[in-house]
């Protein structure tokens, strides 16, 4: 089951700031949808991310999931970070089912089924000290996905990946959205992957943070990165942005 999601009139001051980090943000994001916040470093996308997670309650307006303000962190809503967090001395298994653990449940065939959508069966009773930096995310999504979470929030996770890796976590990620009913907001400074991941892509301005443009990107699933429609959009994305924000950096932003 995928939710809906509203961002209500949110407005943030930082506590010994005068002028706002965010302002006026207003969006609704339907069940299902897969939605891109790109925009240069220090627009507040990663605040208004933790905001949709509940970590961070901003200073005027809410967020609602499901017509249920949002007040603190849940388990329907899982966010991933840029780096996995996973805790070194445990397994596999240990890691990917430690949102379980944490709410008192135990649900081995749910972990064995997580484990294979990700690839790493074979990997369930191997420290995670001794994997990649592509499978510690996957056990990081693996554990997201454990608590059969509404919406996923990811915050640059695939980031310091190889750019291979990157783009078959892009795919996989995609594809168990699909599979899973989940809504997806993803914070993103590569143009590449908000095309390759999002059915709309938002851009941001700073100073103060605001949604000022957005893009829907009409390719089929997965997308091919080397087709000329997937480059066109990618162009048509990137000169939007400019338009609306400027024209410093290239593919990433």
């Amino acid at each position: 089951m995928s939710t809906n999601l509203s961002i209500d009139f949110i407005t943030h001051t930082f506590k010994g700031q005068t002028e706002p980090t965010l302002r006026d943000i207003e969006l609704i994001i339907p069940p299902g949808e897969k939605v891109a916040l790109i925009g240069r470093s220090g627009c507040g996308k990663s605040t208004l991310l933790h905001m949709l997670a509940g970590l961070l309650i901003p200073t005027e307006g809410c967020v609602h999931i499901r017509g249920h303000q949002v007040t603190r962190p849940s388990a329907k809503w899982n966010m991933m970070f840029q780096k996995p967090s996973l805790y070194p001395w445990m397994t596999v298994r240990q890691n990917a089912e430690l949102g379980l653990v944490f709410a008192g449940k135990k649900d081995p065939d749910r972990i064995d089924y997580l484990l294979s959508l990700v690839g790493l069966t074979d990997k369930a009773d191997t420290n995670v000290q001794s994997l990649s930096g592509g499978q510690q995310q996957r056990v990081a999504l693996a554990r997201s996905l454990a608590t059969s979470p509404d919406l996923l929030l990811l915050d640059e996770p695939f980031s310091a990946l190889d750019a291979f890796t990157r783009a078959s976590l892009q795919d996989e990620v995609t594809q168990i959205a699909d599979e899973q009913q989940l809504t997806l907001v993803i914070v993103t400074h590569d143009i590449d992957e908000a095309v390759a991941m999002a059915d709309r892509v938002l851009i941001m301005s700073a100073n103060p943070g605001r949604i000022v443009g957005e893009m829907h990107v009409d390719l089929p699933y997965p997308r091919n990165r080397g087709t000329v429609e997937f480059s066109r959009q990618r162009e048509k994305l990137m000169n939007q942005f400019e338009q609306l924000v400027g024209s410093e950096g290239a593919t990433s932003i």
